[in-house]
């Protein structure tokens, strides 16, 4: 599963965990088991705020899922211009950090 980011600054956190073909988000699960090799699942049949694009499979029936990463005000550039994520192993998804933790003003 190949995940797209596309970066947008909101106040909640993203939290992803992967079974399979069964994306977690937030708490809400999408299966795209049933979606074929080579097909397209449009994002207005997908109802989920977190999809950024249209779900596909490729004929090598890999997964390709463009979702929307949240940041804080101050995320770091790494957060700012994600790397694509490709998932091979089932379980929670690292993200990119959501915001840089301020630092400790030295009393």
């Amino acid at each position: 599963m190949h995940l797209i980011l596309s970066p947008v600054r909101r106040d909640e956190p993203l939290v992803l965990s992967r079974a399979d073909d069964v994306l977690t988000v937030n708490g809400q699960v999408l299966d795209f088991g049933p979606l074929p090799e080579g097909a397209t699942l449009p994002r207005e049949a997908i109802d989920c705020r977190w999809i950024a694009g249209d779900v596909e499979r490729a004929a090598d029936g890999t997964l390709t899922v463009p979702l929307i990463l949240p940041h804080g005000p101050d995320a770091p550039e790494v957060t700012r211009f994600p790397e694509p994520i490709t998932l091979t192993a089932d379980g929670p998804v690292t993200l990119p950090p959501f915001d840089v933790a301020p630092e400790e003003d030295p009393a």
